[in-house]
């Protein structure tokens, strides 16, 4: 403790005055001076101050020093004890860093190539295609509903209106629903055109305790509950159970994805494919044979 206390003292006392000034510049602090010690390791002033942002205070200047030095240490400690512990060899490890570069030139290189070539473009013949020939791919993991659905404050008005409003939907003006929703619905989902998971849309409702949603849907077009404090209407449109194949609308997104992900492999293999002709035909390498 009193080691850190002092270490800290130091460390506000040499380098926060500096950091915490903007007048001063970085540069004005000497170079040479050595803030910590691990082993035959030095932590200098520069080291520190390289990282550290302008503008801070004194005091907060003092704690990022602080961490900074604190991690450093670990980090140093932590090396020389893996080295104590641990038969490296040393020809492994620089093998290793060696691979890891490569791979990270190679990432850089074709993610550059991909992202200059890649077509980003789908067109819905291709999504529609792709989803008749997989369509066993996309089972529903989940039950889904297409629907009119409101909570609605118990001491709004007109309740009976929007109740039957919503009960008779789709031979009622969607837009009355909407205007109504909007002035006082304290949530509402009005899309009948969107998929949506039966579980995201009646949470914190009544209908979160039903024990069985499957017959739920199965036997009902309208429902209306309520707690407390709301009224919670209902209007099934379509539904899907878990395990049967999802809608395409609901999968659509999905499917870009995949296509555009299988063109990027696809460009990858090609860029693989293409500079190893062009040094097979300006013979770059030889491959020798016994």
């Amino acid at each position: 403790m009193k080691t850190s206390y002092h270490r800290s003292l130091y460390t506000l006392l040499y380098l926060t005055f500096f950091l915490g000034c903007d007048y001063l510049n970085k540069n004005q602090i000497p170079t040479s001076q050595s803030i910590a010690r691990v082993g035959d390791n030095y932590l200098y002033a520069q080291d520190v101050v390289k990282d550290m942002p302008v503008g801070l205070s004194v005091l907060d200047s003092g704690r990022l020093v602080d961490k900074y030095i604190d991690d450093w240490i670990k980090k140093q400690l932590l090396i020389i004890k893996a080295n104590e512990e641990l038969s490296i060899n040393a020809i492994n490890i620089d093998r290793k860093v060696e691979d890891y570069r490569y791979a990270l030139i190679m990432h850089e290189f074709e993610k550059i190539y991909i992202g200059s070539h890649l077509n980003m473009q789908v067109t819905q013949e291709e999504i529609e295609s792709y989803y008749l020939e997989r369509s066993e791919n996309f089972l529903l993991k989940q039950n889904i509903v297409q629907c009119i659905f409101a909570k609605i404050p118990i001491s709004a008005p007109n309740i009976t209106q929007i109740r039957r409003n919503i009960r008779n939907f789709p031979n009622t003006d969607i837009q009355d629903i909407k205007d109504y929703c909007y002035q006082f619905a304290d949530l509402s989902f009005l899309d009948d055109s969107i998929w949506i998971g039966l579980d995201e849309l009646v949470i914190n409702t009544p209908l979160a305790a039903l024990q069985n949603k499957t017959q739920f849907l199965e036997k009902t077009i309208y429902s209306e509950t309520r707690d407390t404090s709301y009224i919670y209407l209902f209007r099934i449109v379509r539904y899907k159970i878990s395990d049967q194949i999802a809608p395409l609308e609901y999968v659509k997104e999905d499917i870009e994805n995949i296509i555009i992900n299988k063109r990027k492999l696809a460009l990858k293999k090609e860029l693989h494919e293409t500079i190893y002709e062009e040094a097979l035909k300006t013979k770059k390498f030889e491959v020798y044979s016994n």
